[in-house]
């Protein structure tokens, strides 16, 4: 088969787009970062980037090349797995569909029969009217489209030997039914596999400060930090996963071709740091930007571990951030969005989460984090900002600053001390946000008392001509 690209064969295609992919969104979000082209969608300030993370923008470039040599070499190896695709493949395996319905059609005599009908005077009486009809009334027995072989058996030799029926529906399915169901497979496997793995690393101490707690130092993500790893786990979470799910659906090598650089672009937009209305990969799944920054920050690092597709596995399992949008950097980001688009009060979530859950749902797995955040006896509760609302979320907040703590080459308090710094700005400049418009208020209400004042003078006074008008009549 012709490759999707002249020069290139499909199986280097699906390694190379994927990385192709990752850098030019990368570049994309950074271009609009470095001109600071939507500042009313930044879920956090240029200077949090700089302030707020523990590594080096060359350490992250670094850590992801390595991660994508890797993820290069084992989609290599994948693709040699895979049996080269022919000319005339495609069409074969719209045939096998056909067939596959021409057998199936062999139960639909004894289905009739069950409802009391004669199939065999029907179709008798159909076949010089609707011959189809009664081909397929006699178990797909048609005889304009039947071929034998040489052992007098019945075969499919071509396309040619179904009905048009037949070779539409085989159609259907082969291209678009089939490869749905595929790729419906691969996304809940690989939302499977991320959800669990990603949540042993969270839940379990060593497994974060050995190896997940790299990533985290990346407490304000950018788009081309989305892979930043350690290479272990960004070949067991993220090459491995994928690949598992690739064979699992039984993809063809153009449709993980796809599903490879489709989730990539995903995972890319998660990272962005941008709040986007109009983004449709945020518009398609709450699983975004919004959704995943809560996981990066020191009080929500241990919610919100659905990545890259859907949040499915978060909220059966209880592990969906359940505190709101309690940063007021994320106040300010929503009144800046508002503002922008002439909004006035109207509200919308970044964390997709409301403050009331907090308080009703039951706080499984997070009953003992609260118990067990030793290290946060330590921190004075001016640096354990922002405060989340009693209930889940205060038992979410806990243990997952204490994991801050455990990360001690991340920061441990230092990491906390800044961000409830960022809070602390956030709330002043919301507070002066607020009188500004309590004085804009006043200051409109004294205009429309001036206007009222003086269209009644002015009334008043048409009022008296009018009178005047009036008597000397």
């Amino acid at each position: 088969m012709p490759s999707l690209i002249p020069g290139i064969p499909d199986k280097l295609l699906t390694v190379i787009l994927p990385i192709a992919a990752y850098w030019a969104l990368s570049m994309l979000f950074h271009w609009i970062d470095t001109n600071d082209y939507f500042p009313q969608y930044r879920l956090h300030t240029p200077a949090e980037v700089s302030s707020r993370n523990k590594v080096s923008r060359f350490e992250v470039v670094r850590d992801v090349v390595i991660q994508q040599i890797i993820q290069t070499a084992v989609g290599w190896g994948l693709g040699m797995t895979e049996p080269d695709d022919l000319v005339g493949k495609e069409e074969y395996n719209v045939t096998v569909w056909a067939r596959r319905i021409r057998i199936a059609q062999r139960a639909i005599p004894g289905l009739l029969a069950l409802a009391g009908l004669d199939v065999t005077g029907l179709a008798k009486s159909l076949n010089s009217t609707h011959p189809v009809l009664a081909g397929a009334m006699l178990g797909g027995k048609y005889s304009s489209f039947q071929a034998t072989s040489a052992e007098g058996s019945s075969f499919v030799g071509s396309i040619s030997s179904f009905t048009a029926w037949e070779k539409t529906l085989a159609s259907a399915l082969y291209w678009y039914l089939i490869p749905a169901l595929q790729y419906g497979i691969a996304i809940i496997v690989v939302d499977t596999w991320q959800y669990f793995l990603h949540r042993a690393m969270h839940m379990n101490k060593w497994m974060y400060t050995t190896f997940h707690s790299r990533h985290h130092r990346l407490y304000v993500p950018y788009a081309y930090g989305a892979l930043y790893n350690h290479p272990f786990e960004g070949f067991l979470l993220d090459t491995l996963g994928a690949s598992i799910a690739y064979k699992l659906a039984g993809m063809n090598t153009r449709q993980g071709m796809w599903f490879f650089t489709a989730s990539t672009f995903k995972t890319v937009d998660d990272h962005c740091g941008y709040a986007l209305p109009w983004d449709p990969l945020q518009r398609l799944t709450s699983n975004n930007a919004g959704y995943h920054d809560v996981h990066h920050q020191s009080w929500g690092i241990k919610t919100n571990f659905s990545q890259p597709f859907f949040t499915f596995w978060d909220r059966v399992l209880g592990t969906v951030w359940t505190g709101g949008d309690v940063s007021a950097r994320y106040e300010k980001a929503r009144i800046a969005a508002q503002k922008k688009a002439g909004q006035g009060t109207e509200k919308f979530t970044i964390t997709h989460s409301s403050v009331a859950d907090s308080a009703v749902q039951d706080p499984r797995p997070y009953q003992d984090d609260k118990k067990n955040a030793m290290g946060l006896t330590a921190i004075p509760l001016k640096d354990q900002q922002p405060l989340p609302p009693k209930g889940k979320a205060e038992l979410q907040a806990a243990g997952s600053r204490q994991q801050v703590l455990d990360d001690r080459q991340g920061g441990g308090p230092q990491v906390l001390e800044k961000e409830a710094a960022e809070e602390r700005k956030a709330k002043s400049l919301l507070r002066r946000e607020g009188r500004r418009r309590t004085a804009s208020s006043f200051s409109q209400t004294d205009n429309l008392k001036g206007l009222r004042d003086r269209v009644t003078g002015s009334m008043h006074g048409r009022a008296g001509a009018l009178i005047g008008m009036e008597s000397d009549r």
